[in-house]
């Protein structure tokens, strides 16, 4: 399995970041995967911000629920974070993970930095 995220490298402050993951390899709706971002600020240790199983269901980090949403495109293959009102707090390198069966795939990352 192939991952590979994709979208701005730069966002305002109170705009909204939207990345988008493409799988390639396997189907995002094959039985028991996890699909997943995760973050890594500057000089800090990685974050979970939330996942989408392969059946859609969605469960996200209860310090940023409030402003994630994870949603997929099966037609693509691709499932996409959109994080809103964002701040300078939120740049990081942004990654998609995917899990299945105890084997984990890892995106290479993209930076987001937020700034005006």
């Amino acid at each position: 399995v192939q991952l590979q995220e994709s979208g701005p490298g730069l966002v305002k402050p109170s705009q909204t970041l939207s990345l988008t993951c493409t799988v390639s390899g396997d189907s995002i709706t094959t039985t028991n995967y996890w699909w997943m971002w995760i973050r890594q600020p500057p000089g800090k240790g990685l974050e979970w911000i939330g996942y989408i199983t392969s059946s859609g269901s969605t469960n996200y980090s209860p310090s940023l629920t409030s402003r994630t949403s994870i949603s997929r495109d099966t037609s693509k293959n691709q499932f996409t974070l959109q994080l809103s009102s964002v701040t300078p707090e939120d740049t990081a390198v942004y990654y998609c993970n995917a899990r299945r069966n105890n084997v984990v795939y890892w995106g290479q990352g993209t930076q987001v930095t937020v700034s005006s």
